[in-house]
């Protein structure tokens, strides 16, 4: 469930950016001129973010079990390279990226994990984004999904990982809101056969997070372990 946590993690500025794009929704599919209009204007629009939180739900289905794995939390992000993912519900685990580091404490264990999020292959391109040193489609390609409605009537679009070697999701795929313009929900699709949605709601952005929102102050007794995330 937490691998799932890893990899969304670095890409969190896809998964809940605002989408500031008037280009129609009217119709049941998406051509390929209107998908390559809405990524530009997801690139631009997140030029122009400083800042962002929301709630998210997690369901995940793991392979050979009927039974999904559910979670709840909050999520918060922050350029040039600030990231906080807090799982709340059922067990509690809290994930900071400050730079290229990575801490993952989780209270249960009295533990925190750090490492370096560079050293994990299919976290570098995201790295590249949340910084702001590349494109979305440097990294993916981009198409209008088969059915361009989820069952909740939003558009959808689908993110094919380039480098396919090293990515453990073979696609991504994200539904609009049509009314807001956010990115409302993520599937992640692994090699392992897993999925993972994630939904997101009470979307904040430039709210002007305070740097120390994204500081770990590790508690007295845990114990901290180095070079411990896993690639």
């Amino acid at each position: 469930m937490r691998q799932a946590s890893r990899y969304l993690v670095s890409t969190l500025f896809l998964l809940v950016l605002p989408v500031d794009w008037h280009g129609g929704w009217a119709a049941s599919s998406l051509s390929n001129r209107q998908v390559e209009e809405l990524v530009r204007h997801i690139e631009a629009r997140y030029a122009q973010l400083q800042d962002l939180q929301a709630v998210f739900n997690q369901e995940t289905r793991i392979e050979g079990f009927e039974t999904p794995l559910t979670s709840t939390g909050r999520v918060y992000m922050k350029k040039p390279a600030f990231l906080r993912w807090d799982y709340l519900e059922p067990s509690e685990e809290y994930i900071y990226v400050h730079g290229d580091q990575v801490e993952m404490y989780t209270p249960a264990h009295e533990q925190i994990l750090r490492g370096s999020l560079t050293s994990m292959v299919s976290s570098k391109a995201p790295l590249q984004l949340l910084q702001g040193a590349s494109r979305l489609t440097d990294h993916f390609e981009i198409h209008p999904a088969q059915d361009s409605r989820g069952e909740s009537g939003l558009p959808r679009l689908v993110l094919i990982p380039r480098d396919r070697e090293h990515s453990p999701v073979v696609r991504i795929v994200s539904e609009v809101d049509p009314k807001t313009y956010l990115l409302k929900t993520v599937t992640l699709y692994e090699k392992n056969g897993n999925r993972s949605t994630f939904r997101f709601s009470q979307i904040q952005t430039n709210r002007g997070l305070d740097d120390r929102l994204f500081r770990l102050i590790p508690p007295e007794g845990v114990v901290i372990i180095e070079d411990a995330i896993p690639h």
